[in-house]
C-alpha cells in the first residue's frame, strides 16, 4: 500500500552563507542544515545565491514546486537590493524595460529607490521570471554592483518579521498568496 504523504509548505529566512541545495558535494552548509525537526523529504523552490538573503520556500509538493518556478507562470519576487553607486533616473528606466543578459531582454522590472546612502543605495526591485542571479546581473548590466541583496517577497507572500536563520510552517492562506497570483 501506498502511504500518503504529509505535504508541507515552509518559509525560511535564508541566511548568507548557505547554498539553496539539498546537499552540497562541496561540504557548504544547505538550507536543509537550518530545517530540524521535520521528517518530510523536502527541498527548495527555486534559488537563492550563496550570500543572497531572504525569502525562500521549501516543500515536498512537487506541483506546487513547478507551478511557482515554471517561467511561464509569472510569479513575482520582491527583492532588496543595495547596490554601488546612486543609479540615475536613466538607469532605472532601463531597469524598468528590461536589460539585455544572455542575448535575450527580461521582462520589465518594478524599481523604486528606498533609500539612500554616502557610497549605496537601496533599492526595492520587482521581477517575474527567474533567471540565473538575474538581480545582480541586471545592475551590473546598468554599471551597479550588487553590494546585498535579500528577497522579501514571493507573490504576496512577505517575509515579515521572520529574523535570519528561523523558518516556519506556511498556513493554508499563505499557500493560495503563492498559488492565487497564478489562478486568480
Amino acid at each position: 500500500m501506498k502511504r500518503e504523504q504529509n505535504v508541507i509548505y515552509i518559509m525560511l529566512n535564508k541566511p548568507s552563507g548557505y547554498v539553496t541545495t539539498v546537499s552540497d558535494p562541496e561540504g557548504r552548509k544547505t538550507v536543509l542544515d537550518l530545517i530540524e525537526g521535520v521528517q518530510e523529504r523536502i527541498y527548495p523552490v527555486g534559488r537563492l545565491d550563496y550570500d543572497t538573503t531572504g525569502l525562500l520556500i521549501l516543500t515536498n509538493d512537487g506541483e506546487f514546486a513547478y507551478q511557482s518556478t515554471h517561467p511561464g507562470q509569472e510569479t513575482t519576487k520582491t527583492y532588496l537590493a543595495e547596490v554601488a553607486g546612486s543609479p540615475s533616473e536613466k538607469t532605472q528606466l532601463a531597469l524598468r524595460r528590461g536589460v539585455m543578459l544572455d542575448k535575450r531582454r527580461t521582462s520589465p522590472a518594478k524599481v523604486e529607490i528606498v533609500e539612500m546612502k554616502e557610497k549605496s543605495t537601496v533599492l526595492k526591485i520587482v521581477i517575474h521570471e527567474g533567471r540565473n542571479r538575474q538581480v545582480k546581473r541586471m545592475f551590473e548590466a546598468v554599471g551597479h554592483n550588487v553590494l546585498r541583496l535579500k528577497r522579501t517577497a514571493v507573490g504576496k507572500l512577505t517575509l515579515g518579521d521572520l529574523k535570519p536563520g528561523q523558518w516556519r510552517f506556511l498556513a493554508p492562506r499563505e499557500v493560495k498568496l503563492v498559488r492565487g497570483e497564478r489562478n486568480g
